[in-house]
């Protein structure tokens, strides 16, 4: 855990975090991927060395067991390993935001307080999903997610996989829950999140779309949770530092190359293409579990074909 009152960085250009957020939350944060073993067991130790390589890269905050650390794949006590795994590993050296969601507040509850007793410095709640919730189940859940621990607490709201969409109005009886300090948006409404921006400026925004990192900078996010950034932590740390150093042509040429590395991890089966890309860089975070699929081999060639082309490999790394 981050030790109380470690100065946050500076920023120059780029948006502050919300006045709320004791974490300061900002820059890029990547959704860390869990490795597991050729027959789908858990790895925490890969999985610990893949925060490793991201922080050793740059990166100004690690958040295990989000979309790309397949969390809805694993049991609840793999849960907790990772977590730990990933604390023991990181921890204090930038925030580690613990990914908690359930489908059920109870498991939600669950979750949140083992990530507070093994040292994570704050947790992300996505919305409940399976069943849809009205306004009143939505602020209940959340609020005694938040009573149960304390630490902060933000919101992830990927609606295209929960099924569950969270209106202003709603967001804006989330914002009165007083541990409750930043937003993870994933569902890339532009105008639904400009406007929760300019409503809440107490509150911490991070783009979760490779899609709109520039854009959501421009918007008042101050920070990015990248997919590309655990394969290329370099490129979205340089997209990032460029935009808060004014050099905004620079960004946006970087966001340029960011678009075409993203649809070339768009091949083949979904989420297949951030491990086949690492591997590709010489770390081995093993298979997808099932029932997630990894790339045949004419899709990771021409992936590899891709991200050459891009200069983010070398042709030795083909073969």
């Amino acid at each position: 855990m981050l030790a109380a009152g470690d100065p946050p960085h500076v920023t120059n250009h780029a948006p502050d975090p919300g006045a709320d957020d004791p974490l300061s939350l900002q820059g890029v944060v990547p959704p860390i991927v869990t490795a597991f073993h050729d027959d789908e067991t858990i790895d925490p130790e890969t999985t610990a060395a893949h925060a490793r390589l991201v922080v050793d890269r740059g990166v100004h905050g690690v958040f295990p067991l989000g979309t790309n650390g397949e969390f809805p794949l694993l049991t609840g006590g793999e849960r907790q390993r990772v977590v730990e795994a990933v604390v023991d590993e990181v921890g204090g050296d930038v925030p580690v935001i613990a990914g908690v969601g359930a489908p059920s507040t109870r498991q939600t509850v669950a979750h949140a307080e083992h990530a507070e007793s093994v040292g994570a410095d704050g947790i992300v709640v996505v919305t409940p999903y399976y069943y849809p919730l009205d306004r009143d189940a939505a602020v209940a859940h959340y609020e005694r997610v938040a009573a149960a621990v304390d630490l902060p607490v933000y919101v992830y709201h990927i609606p295209s996989k929960t099924g569950n969409e969270l209106s202003l109005a709603t967001l804006r009886d989330l914002a009165a829950i007083d541990n409750l300090v930043g937003l993870k948006d994933s569902s890339k409404d532009v105008p639904w999140l400009g406007q929760a921006i300019d409503a809440h400026p107490e509150l911490t925004f991070l783009a979760g779309s490779d899609s709109l990192l520039v854009p959501g900078l421009d918007l008042g996010c101050s920070g990015m949770v990248s997919a590309v950034a655990n394969a290329f932590p370099e490129l979205v740390v340089d997209l990032y530092d460029a935009y808060d150093d004014g050099d905004e042509a620079y960004a946006r040429d970087l966001q340029s190359d960011v678009y075409a590395v993203r649809s070339a991890l768009k091949r083949g089966p979904y989420m297949a293409g951030v491990k086949t890309a690492l591997r590709l860089r010489g770390f081995d975070a093993g298979p997808l579990r099932s029932p997630l699929r990894g790339m045949d081999d004419d899709q990771r060639d021409a992936l590899g074909t891709d991200l050459e082309s891009l200069g983010l490999v070398e042709s030795t790394d083909l073969h």
